[in-house]
C-alpha cells in the first residue's frame, strides 16, 4: 500500500495535525528509510491547503536537532513534536529530546519553520522538569490553549521502572505552563 498524500521515501511518525490560518500542517517525527531506529532525521512539516488536500508541499528541514544545546552530548534523536501558536502569536514546537525525559521548546513567526531553539519546559524556579529522577518519565509532548491558559500533556501507557530510563511510567502527565 502507497503513503496516500507524501512521497514515498517520506516517513512522518506521531503526526500531529493542525489547521492554522487556510493551511493543515502535520507536525511529526522524521524516519528514516532502512534506519536502525525512529526519529533519525531533522524535522520536516508538510502542508497543505484546508480546500485541497490532494496537494502536499514541505519546504525542507524545519528544525534540527543540532540546533538543540543537548545535541550530541544526550541528544541524538527527537521524538513526536506538537506546535502550537502561542499567545503572542509565535509557533512553539514541543519535542521529547531522546530518552531524556525532557521536552525541548522552539520557536518560530509561522507554523511551517524555520525555528529556532527557545530551551526547555521549565519551573518557575528555572528547574528544567524532567531533570530529576524522581520525576515521573515524560514524553510525546501535546500543547493545548485554553482560554489564554497553556496546557503540556504528556505520558506513557504503561508503569514501568525497568526500562533503561529506569523511571515511573503512568499514563498521561498534564501541567500548565
Amino acid at each position: 500500500m502507497a503513503n496516500p498524500f507524501l512521497p514515498l521515501n517520506t516517513y512522518i511518525a506521531d503526526g500531529e495535525p493542525h489547521v492554522f490560518g487556510n493551511r493543515v500542517y502535520l507536525f511529526g517525527s522524521h524516519d528514516k528509510a532502512g534506519g536502525d531506529t525512529y526519529c533519525m532525521r531533522n524535522y520536516e512539516f508538510w502542508s497543505a491547503p484546508v480546500k485541497d488536500l490532494e496537494t502536499w508541499s514541505c519546504k525542507g528541514v524545519s528544525y534540527r536537532a543540532d540546533q538543540d544545546l543537548l545535541y550530541g552530548e544526550k541528544l541524538k534523536y527527537m521524538y513526536a513534536p506538537d506546535v502550537v501558536q502561542g499567545n503572542d502569536g509565535r509557533f512553539y514546537l514541543y519535542y521529547s529530546k531522546d530518552d531524556t525525559s525532557v521536552i525541548g521548546v522552539a520557536v518560530c513567526d509561522t507554523p511551517a519553520g524555520k525555528y529556532e531553539f527557545y530551551g526547555e519546559v521549565s519551573y518557575p524556579d528555572g528547574k528544567v522538569v524532567g531533570d530529576s529522577g524522581g520525576e515521573y518519565f515524560m514524553f510525546d509532548p501535546a500543547v493545548l490553549i485554553d482560554d489564554g491558559r497553556v496546557w503540556l500533556y504528556s505520558g506513557s501507557s504503561q508503569r514501568s521502572t525497568t526500562t533503561k530510563i529506569k523511571r515511573n511510567m503512568a499514563g498521561c502527565t498534564v501541567m500548565e505552563l
